[in-house]
């Protein structure tokens, strides 16, 4: 009989790194489609464009620096598809190839790869770009092929969208590719749920936050609207079923995740009130991101016959 001594995880899944990041592309393709089909073909040229960039930058750091290739793994794919997802179809070229070379080498590689990473890169990277070229993201392609303010920029001030409820859960509206759709992102969600790549927890703690903070914090006379166009407009429903998910940057307790989506919700509302831009999902999961460390020690429960304080994660 042979003995193996090893560090835990002792017993392994059938779940693979690539397996699961080509479901969250599956997933994400119908959000994609239905983003192009309003905004036309460039918003298919520029998730191509950042897909490709993403790839070849993992590629190329792997070449240079003399270490393992993890292009095979999807991961860059997926960071790509979801950094297109976060801008309109109007973003100039060479700054789609900016957030991914800042996604892949800043945030991913020299944090030490795939899982090693504090931030989601996707959003660090809409962050970054969002400083040193605000207008290249914030420039939203109408249905008529013009630029046109979206829903959000109505609610800024205390104001429903001229779109309707309706129009907007089905996506025609302007927005960014990948938030025009609630419909397609809450399909691409219920198939990561079907394939159990994704929990509940987050996306359910974050969505309800939103919901009844905006229910009760109603900025008009009609606070289930609110609400709901509260949850529809921006990138709530992407960054709660896409984002915030993702498994090196949220929190790996139940109950951690619970709060971890219920601390995004509420700093979306609060930077969604207060804040200088009329969206707050990218900063909301950022800041949560950089307290997953902090959640997963207080939440991590204890050992077998240990007593309180005896064990701490």
């Amino acid at each position: 009989m042979n003995l193996t001594v090893a560090s835990s995880p002792h017993i392994r899944g059938n779940f693979r790194t690539n397996r699961i990041m080509l479901d969250v592309v599956l997933a994400l393709l119908p959000g994609l489609a239905v983003g192009a089909a309003f905004q036309g073909p460039r918003a298919l040229f520029v998730a191509l464009l950042s897909v490709s960039t993403c790839v070849v930058a993992e590629w190329l750091y792997a070449q240079l620096t003399k270490t393992r290739n993890t292009v095979a793994d999807g991961s860059a794919m997926v960071t790509g598809l979801l950094l297109a997802m976060t801008l309109p179809a109007t973003v100039p070229y060479w700054l789609v190839l900016v957030g991914d070379v800042f996604a892949i080498i800043f945030i991913k590689a020299l944090c030490g790869g795939l899982g090693q990473n504090i931030f989601n890169p996707a959003l660090a990277a809409r962050a970054f770009m969002l400083l040193i070229y605000p207008v290249g993201l914030t420039r939203y392609m109408g249905l008529d092929g013009v630029t046109a303010a979206t829903p959000l920029h109505h609610m800024v001030m205390s104001a429903l969208p001229t779109e309707t409820i309706g129009q907007m859960f089905v996506g025609r509206c302007p927005g960014t590719i990948g938030e025009v759709s609630s419909l397609a992102l809450l399909i691409g969600g219920c198939y990561l749920l079907y394939r159990k790549v994704i929990s509940i927890r987050i996306p359910a703690a974050y969505l309800g936050t939103v919901a009844l903070v905006t229910l009760i914090f109603s900025k008009t006379g009609d606070p289930v609207s609110w609400m709901l166009y509260s949850l529809l407009s921006g990138g709530v429903m992407l960054g709660a079923i896409f984002m915030a998910t993702d498994y090196a940057t949220s929190p790996a307790t139940p109950v951690g995740q619970v709060i971890y989506g219920i601390g995004c919700g509420v700093l979306t509302v609060c930077f969604r009130y207060f804040g200088l831009f009329p969206e707050g999902v990218t900063y909301a999961i950022l800041i949560m991101n950089a307290f997953v460390w902090f959640i997963d020690r207080h939440t991590a429960m204890r050992r077998f016959g240990t007593g309180k304080g005896e064990y701490k994660a």
